[in-house]
């Protein structure tokens, strides 16, 4: 069977990509292949997965008929954009649709290296990984309407897809990108906040957690603005209300809003 998606870089985020594409029927096993430098990587993916694997980036780049997908650190990109600089994948028989994950590679170095292929660039974050992530992506030049649909259908495979212009993927960075940290430290610390007021560790860490995937469930399905959620549970001279006026009194919205502007800042000079 023809091999239309190939993977470059077999990591945690390309595992996850891969597993429910493959498990969605988006693609098959037959049509995917993966390069990965790591051996035993290598024999996991293909016998958990039954895709072809090698090592050889340049394999990928000239079988793969759709899509070919850089999961690879940033810091690797300059050796693999050397190896394409040995062959021409627009005079081959196809020219596939080049997808990048790399944080702080802009749109400029990924057609620099990839002359006149549609190129989509994309900030996917860690939910990703049990399909419920958030991926923003913004296309090249060379991208049509078709190349749209495709890197929907793949990221849709994975969580919700937002389309954004480049100028604003730093911010996406910041946000959602770095955001599942900034949650993941709501939750210790009103897990914390349980175990100081006398609960278990088990149930405040249990509660917590439920509280904050509760609350976004809710917020997600009734459209609710947070503002009005909030002034739902708090009600006059009561608990919820005496608890948000330490959170103002600690500067609570302000640590959140400055976080995520000094995470866009910093991405934005890793991107220089």
């Amino acid at each position: 069977m023809t091999i239309k998606f190939g993977l470059i870089g077999g990591g945690v985020m390309g595992e996850a990509l891969l597993s429910r594409l493959i498990a969605r029927g988006i693609y098959q096993s037959s049509e995917v292949i993966v390069s990965e430098p790591l051996s035993s990587r290598l024999d996991f993916l293909k016998q958990q997965y039954d895709v072809a694997v090698t090592t050889d980036n340049i394999q990928v780049f000239t079988q793969a008929k759709e899509v070919v997908f850089l999961a690879v650190k940033p810091q690797v990109f300059s050796a693999i954009a050397q190896e394409l600089a040995d062959i021409d994948i627009i005079n081959t028989e196809h020219s596939p649709l080049i997808i990048s994950i790399m944080a702080g590679v802009p749109l400029s170095q990924l057609e620099a290296a990839f002359v006149r292929l549609p190129v989509i660039r994309a900030m996917p974050n860690t939910p990703a990984t049990v399909g419920a992530g958030i991926t923003a992506i913004c296309s090249g030049a060379y991208t049509s309407p078709k190349h749209h649909k495709i890197a929907q259908q793949v990221f849709s495979a994975v969580g919700e897809v937002v389309e954004v212009s480049e100028a604003l993927m730093d911010a996406v960075t910041g946000l959602s990108g770095s955001g599942p940290a900034y949650v993941a430290l709501l939750v210790e610390a009103l897990a914390d906040g349980g175990v100081a007021a006398g609960l278990p560790r088990v149930i405040a860490n249990q509660l917590a957690l439920q509280t904050v995937l509760g609350t976004a469930k809710l917020l997600q399905e009734t459209k609710l603005h947070p503002a009005e959620l909030k002034d739902r549970v708090t009600s006059p001279g009561g608990t919820t209300i005496a608890g948000i006026a330490k959170l103002e009194q600690a500067g609570f919205r302000s640590a959140l809003i400055e976080a995520v502007k000094a995470a866009t800042e910093r991405s934005q000079e890793l991107g220089k």
